[in-house]
């Protein structure tokens, strides 16, 4: 996967990187695997603005993927990689030994042809899945399951994955993308491999109208609203609202709203780097 800067032909082409997306091999989608999507525009039941700042973009299409892997024993061919709109990873369509056709997220390395498999006493190759009391330590996974049978939870997302550390007899120890080491249960399911296409991360959409094909509409500044808008609003010029909050009054950037009670702090045990 490699990114590019686009000549700047137009003003909103001079700071455009776009993905190349010459992993890609194929452009059309598994109908049987496809259904429609619909869009809220942030309204609610009756119509009324529940949340700013979104709506419009482009029409999409849900690719349905296969986050649980429980097709045991059961081989699959990688038969084409996709581009999904719904999610910054791409997609991998299975085709399986008794027919049947699943999608799932693509791995870094993925070639067409190769053979992948899911369940117990499995080769330890990339795009397997497995369960984390098999899994050597030191591994690289993505896809991990918070509860057995739950489906797929973290490391979801464009070159993101988390480190097998340590395990017991119930719980396994992970690193994850965020820095977190967390606790859990080894009878969790979890995909070999780094989520594929790592440069995401280096694109940038270059001009506003880009952000409005994502559904992205532009967003006020609290100092640019007035006092009875926003707690950082009003004030003579530029003057800057003290201390960064929302607009309810909370602290941003940094204050923690975690709750003290929540039940699976007991399971952390390294916060993530604040």
């Amino acid at each position: 996967m490699s990114i590019k800067k686009l000549k700047p032909i137009t003003p909103g082409q001079r700071f455009r990187i776009v993905n190349s997306f010459n992993q890609l091999t194929s452009f059309n989608c598994e109908k049987s695997l496809v259904k429609g999507k619909c869009k809220s525009g942030g309204r609610n039941n009756v119509g009324r603005m529940t949340m700013r700042y979104f709506g419009g973009g482009h029409k999409r299409k849900y690719r349905i993927i296969d986050f649980k892997r429980k097709k045991f024993g059961i081989s699959a061919v990688v038969k084409s990689i996709e581009y999904d709109p719904n999610r910054s990873s791409f997609i991998s369509l299975l085709h399986y030994e008794d027919g049947e056709k699943r999608y799932i997220l693509t791995m870094e390395g993925f070639k067409i042809g190769q053979k992948i498999i899911s369940g117990k006493n499995i080769p330890f190759d990339i795009g397997n899945s497995t369960f984390l009391s098999d899994i050597p330590l030191g591994t690289n996974v993505s896809c991990i399951e918070l509860k057995p049978g739950q489906g797929a939870k973290i490391a979801r997302s464009a070159g993101s994955f988390a480190q097998l550390f340590a395990k017991d007899e119930k719980y396994a120890t992970i690193k994850l993308p965020s820095g977190e080491v967390r606790m859990i249960m080894i009878t969790c399911m979890a995909t070999i491999g780094i989520v594929s296409n790592l440069d995401h991360q280096l694109e940038t959409y270059g001009k506003a109208g880009k952000k409005r094909h994502v559904g992205k509409r532009p967003r006020t500044r609290g100092v640019a609203m007035n006092p009875v808008d926003h707690p950082m609003g009003g004030g003579e010029g530029k003057a800057s609202g003290g201390i960064p909050r929302n607009r309810k009054g909370q602290p941003s950037k940094g204050f923690r709203t975690r709750s003290k009670k929540r039940y699976s702090n007991r399971y952390i045990l390294q916060r993530r780097k604040k």
